[in-house]
């Protein structure tokens, strides 16, 4: 094929405004404002897993140079918008992702973020297993703790091991990862739960997992019962990993200190340290409402939609053809 032609067909070109029509007449009913932000931010991500691009920017006006970062996802200024007082709202946009390409992921891709005030993650959890049965036809979900999850699949308790015992589990899943000795606790549990939990879940309903290990979950509020956990969830389905949300933390000073115990870890991994969103900071000071807040993936969502096994099937221009 001509790499100037997208790789998608006309028919998929069709479902993707389907698809964008019965996600914007869900939150019509449901009375959730759309709204629009940046792409491009003076913040970014401090997660060491998540990696933006950077771009430099010089001020006409004032001669000054800086960097720019295009959003992982527009939560912090969406964030200040419920600090303003939007009320309950969403966004269907592009999110941009340092990260190779797959068969689920390309660096750019569209996303939907929605925040629900007076949500707790389990009232939004009910909202996108709804959304998931509009669109999808799907069955009821499964919801399962991430404790549980791993105890079923790995037979470990995530919340009370040791570096040997994630070690020991990831040799018997013949995970072959070079030097697994210096990876983080986290980086461990994550490899564990994405070969031997996410393949096994979801697969004739969408299945939810939450109350993720806090150290897993910089924005989400700690479940008040167990300290060792934080109120976050993600659903998967059919082998993708569709959407990740949170009852969201509204403290500004907690909120600092993770995104600098973030630029932490990045420091002691050699990453670069990144620049904490200010802005975003100062909207927590002013009051975010109690909310909870979702990402899913629209791509994905589609890919599941029309049976499609990549994602260029319904990205026109991937960024091979970009």
């Amino acid at each position: 094929m001509p790499s100037w032609k997208p790789t998608t067909t006309h028919q998929a070109r069709i479902a993707r405004a389907e698809l964008l029509r019965l996600i914007r007449e869900f939150f019509y009913k449901r009375d959730v404002l759309e709204v629009d932000t940046p792409s491009l931010s003076n913040g970014t991500v401090t997660d060491e897993h998540l990696d933006a691009f950077e771009t430099p920017f010089h001020f006409s006006t004032t001669g000054k140079t800086t960097s720019l970062f295009l959003q992982t996802s527009p939560e912090y200024a969406m964030k200040r918008l419920l600090c303003a007082q939007s009320g309950s709202i969403y966004q269907i946009g592009k999110a941009f992702r340092h990260e190779g390409e797959g068969r689920w992921h390309n660096p750019e891709f569209t996303m939907l973020e929605w925040y629900r005030v007076g949500f707790n993650h389990f009232d939004l959890m009910d909202e996108v297993d709804a959304l998931l049965m509009e669109v999808l036809a799907t069955q009821p979900s499964d919801r399962l703790t991430y404790q549980q999850a791993f105890k079923e699949h790995v037979g470990l308790d995530p919340l009370d091991t040791t570096d040997t015992a994630l070690l020991n589990a990831m040799r018997d899943n013949n995970i072959d990862i070079h030097e697994p000795e210096t990876l983080s606790v986290d980086s461990k549990l994550q490899l564990l739960f994405s070969y031997c939990v996410e393949p096994k879940i979801g697969q004739q309903k969408p299945c939810f997992i939450y109350d993720f290990p806090a150290s897993q979950a910089a924005l989400a509020k700690i479940n008040p019962d167990d300290a060792r956990v934080a109120q976050r969830f993600e659903v998967y389905f059919q082998g993708a990993e569709l959407a990740n949300g949170f009852n969201e933390l509204s403290a500004p000073q907690e909120q600092r200190a993770r995104f600098e115990e973030d630029n932490a870890k990045r420091q002691a991994s050699g990453l670069p340290v990144k620049p904490i969103d200010e802005l975003f900071l100062e909207a927590l000071d002013a009051g975010l409402p109690e909310c909870a807040g979702v990402a899913l993936g629209v791509d994905r969502l589609l890919m599941l939609k029309m049976g499609a096994t990549h994602i260029q099937q319904v990205i026109n221009f991937p960024v091979s053809r970009a």
